[in-house]
Order: structure tokens, then sequence, then C-alpha cells
């Protein structure tokens, strides 16, 4: 019939047109990256705004652990931690290592909210240059998080008289943290997509928290452990987070040569803790990509 209107060719060019709009620009796409990273981390920064009590807490704890441990061992025998370490040294390198690590674990909740309240979803349709922008905002969230909760340790811990790194120690302590959140976090977000839901989520958070710590050199030196937990805190990362940190404090002269832990299978330098822990980041950021791809395609 003469009027009857056909939609089909309407309809198809709609689609082309909404096909294209959600094609990122290859000419921009590096800078639409960052835009949208940046935009999304902002919203993490706003949120911590809102409900500043995350960041007061996050601070307040460690200084916690670091006031009543340093007072419960303030009679301990000047160098039964080794080395002339007092105990305030001895624990701050320990405190610094576990809050990042702590943090870091905790960065897949604000995307594990977001998936279940639906805004996630709203991101995987909107045309983004590249979905690894939420993974990407993350991390800077929890790295700068981490830095300020460092800083505020180390601080004390001066205060109380342990006196600081040098500004070369500060700087590789940074690049410390750096890659343990990466990795931390990287397994995080992996955990938020494998998982079903928050409690799921919160459930393996709880159950690996405190083993970690405990299985490291957080709290107690190598050589007070039996030789079991010996083994086990020697195939901790976090160990090696804490040794080289803990060594800047007494050693002003300072190379990648320099032992800094005696482990079970060996002497291990600042060189070796450090490749341990690039390892475990490039490991970690590895494994979830098929996970990633899958979840965010």
């Amino acid at each position: 019939m003469s009027g009857t209107i056909n939609t089909s060719e309407p309809t198809n060019v709609q689609a082309k047109d909404i096909y294209r709009s959600r094609e990122p620009l290859a000419s921009n796409g590096f800078a639409d990256f960052i835009q949208e990273t940046l935009a999304l981390t902002k919203r993490l920064f706003i949120q911590l705004q809102r409900r500043p009590s995350t960041l007061v807490a996050g601070i307040i704890q460690p200084l916690m652990w670091l006031l009543l441990f340093g007072a419960l061992f303030q009679n301990a025998p000047q160098g039964m931690m080794g080395n002339d370490l007092s105990y305030g040294q001895f624990l701050g390198a320990g405190l610094i290592v576990f809050t990042a690590f702590v943090g870091a674990l905790n960065a897949g909740l604000p995307v594990m909210f977001d998936r279940e309240f639906g805004f996630l979803n709203r991101l995987l349709v909107a045309p983004l240059a590249s979905r690894y922008s939420i993974v990407a905002a993350s991390a800077i969230y929890i790295v700068a998080l981490s830095f300020v909760q460092t800083a505020a340790i180390i601080g004390v811990n001066a205060l109380m008289g342990a006196g600081l790194p040098s500004i070369a120690g500060l700087g590789i302590i940074a690049l410390i943290i750096l890659l343990l959140v990466l990795g931390v976090t990287a397994l995080s977000l992996g955990l938020t997509f494998a998982l079903p839901g928050h409690i799921e989520l919160i459930a393996v958070i709880f159950v690996v928290n405190l083993p970690l710590l405990f299985a490291s050199t957080a709290l107690a030196p190598l050589a007070f452990m039996p030789q079991w937990l010996q083994l086990v805190a020697c195939l901790n990362p976090l160990t090696y987070a804490i040794e080289p940190i803990r060594y800047l404090y007494t050693h002003p002269q300072w190379d990648l040569s320099s032992i800094v832990l005696q482990a079970t299978w060996g002497d291990v330098s600042f060189g070796t803790s450090l490749s341990i822990l690039v390892g475990f980041a490039l490991l970690t950021l590895t494994a979830i990509q098929p996970l990633l791809k899958r979840r965010l395609a």
C-alpha cells in the first residue's frame, strides 16, 4: 500500500549511529582513557569527602597499634629485635606495609557495591574509550590513600623517637608501597569480579587479613618463629616489603646488594626484595586479565 511507511532503513541508520557513538576514537584513545580515569578517580574522592570517617579511621587504627604496641614493648631489652633496633623502629615498618595491604585488599569493595547497585552496569554500557579505566581509577585511589596513611605512620613514629629514613629512603618506601598496593589491588579487583557479592568478599578479606599479618615479620623477627612459620613467612610477599623498609631505618648507607633478610633459603638482598615485589605485582595483574576481559567485555 502507498500509505505504508518503510521503517527498516531509518532503524538501520539509527543502529549504525548508536554503534559509532560507542566506538572509541582511535586518534584520541589514550587521551580519552586518561580523562575517564581521572573522572572515575574524582568520583571516588568525592565519595571519600562525603564520608571522611573512612580516611580518619584508616589513619587512626595503625597509629593506635603503633602507640599501644610501642608502649607494650617499651621496656624490652635494647637489641632484642636485632641490629640495635628499638621496637618502634621494628614495628613501624610492619605497620606501614600492613596498613597499605589492608587498604589495597579493600579496594574491591567500592567496585562490588557499584556492581550490586547497578552503577557498574551503566559504566559498562557507556561509550568508554577503555573499561580498564575503572580498574586504573581504583588503583590510583588506593595508592593515594596508602601514601597518606604511610606519611602519618612515619611522622608519628619519628615523634616517638624512631627517627626518619633519608630522602632517598623515603622514595624507596613509596616505591615499595606502590608495588605492593598495585599487586594486592589487582587481587582484590579479581575477587570482586569472581565472587557473587560483598558478603563473600568481606569474608575473604577477614579470613586473609590476620593470617598474613602474623605469618610475616611485621610483629616479630624471623628468628622468633618456629621453623614451619619461618617457611611460611618467607613465602609471604609482605615480608619482602617489610624488611627493606626496616633496613632503611637503621642503615643510612645502602644499595641493592645490601642483605635485608636471612630467609630459610638464603640471604635476600635489597634488590631481590624489590624484584620479588615487582614479580608479585606483575603476576597478579597478569592473572586477573582473563577475568577482567570476560567481565568488562
